[in-house]
């Protein structure tokens, strides 16, 4: 851990310092910030290997990391021994809004399934207070099931917007041959944590429900609350059945992107991989 992270604090830098530590203990990495250029060439070299970027469409380079760790940005990396295992990366916004935007995390595939990413996540929380930021914002594809529950469930990040198609079309290895749709959600740093988890759905009607082939068609639903489903695995679909991929992804920007734009509010996600959304007027 950093040197910041130690240092006498507020009880809630404090607390979240201490919650960073345990995950990665946890999680068995060690969390710190890279600045030297044999670090930073490390963690390019990790992003290639988990976007796998074409040559036309590199979003990171050591030249950008070393920019953005010398102005001070979030630059970090999680260590299993001397291998760098994990990567985020953050930009400060505009300094009155008090927040951090996480451009970026990681983590290598032999690494995965340990809660390398909690660990990362809860190191910039602890990093951002330190630092005197209030929130974190980001971006995710609102198809992939995992990270939506990472997300609103297990962090207790909130969506803030709908952003169709926000980076253009994307060539590398996770993402090709789909729109890059994305939530943008805000997580406030004061908010309690952990959140209370993933909610229950039961009795709320669907906005979409699916065919035989596993094409999803959007329904009519009545009430104050409604949920958005996703599919299980987005991943498997873009490589096995894109067209049934392609129609998740028009299905679901329809229904969330449609009921924000009235007003409503993505509450929680569910247990069975839906969007909890309260209308206008319960939102």
């Amino acid at each position: 851990m950093t040197d910041l992270l130690a240092h006498h604090a507020p009880a809630s830098v404090g607390q979240s310092s201490q919650d960073a530590r345990a995950a990665a203990d946890r999680a068995g990495v060690g969390i710190r910030e890279l600045d030297a250029l044999p670090e930073l060439t490390a963690a390019y070299e990790l992003y290639r290997r988990i976007w796998r970027p074409d040559a036309q469409h590199v979003a990171l380079t050591v030249e950008i990391l070393r920019a953005l760790s010398k102005a001070g940005g979030y630059v970090v990396g999680a260590y299993a021994g001397d291998v760098l295992v994990g990567l985020s990366v953050g930009l400060n916004g505009v300094p009155a809004s008090g927040r951090l935007h996480s451009h970026m995390a990681g983590v290598a595939p032999e690494a995965q399934g340990r809660n390398v990413g909690l660990a990362l996540k809860l190191h910039q929380r602890a990093w951002a207070l330190a630092s005197g930021i209030s929130s974190i914002a980001w971006t995710f594809d609102p198809l992939v099931r995992r990270n939506a529950h990472f997300n609103l469930a297990k962090l207790g990040a909130r969506p803030e917007a709908y952003l169709t198609d926000f980076y253009g079309p994307m060539t590398d290895g996770i993402n090709c041959g789909d729109a890059s749709d994305r939530l943008l959600v805000g997580w406030d740093l004061s908010a309690p944590f952990p959140p209370p988890g993933a909610v229950d759905d039961a009795g709320v009607p669907p906005l979409l429900r699916c065919a035989d082939d596993g094409t999803p068609f959007p329904v009519p639903a009545e009430g104050p609350l409604v949920a958005v489903p996703t599919p299980a695995h987005v991943e498997t679909l873009r490589r096995d059945a894109p067209g049934v991929a392609a129609a998740w992804r028009q299905a679901v920007r329809g229904a969330l992107a449609g009921e924000l734009s009235t007003g409503a509010a993505i509450t929680g996600f569910s247990r069975n991989g839906c969007y909890l959304v309260a209308r206008k007027d319960n939102a």
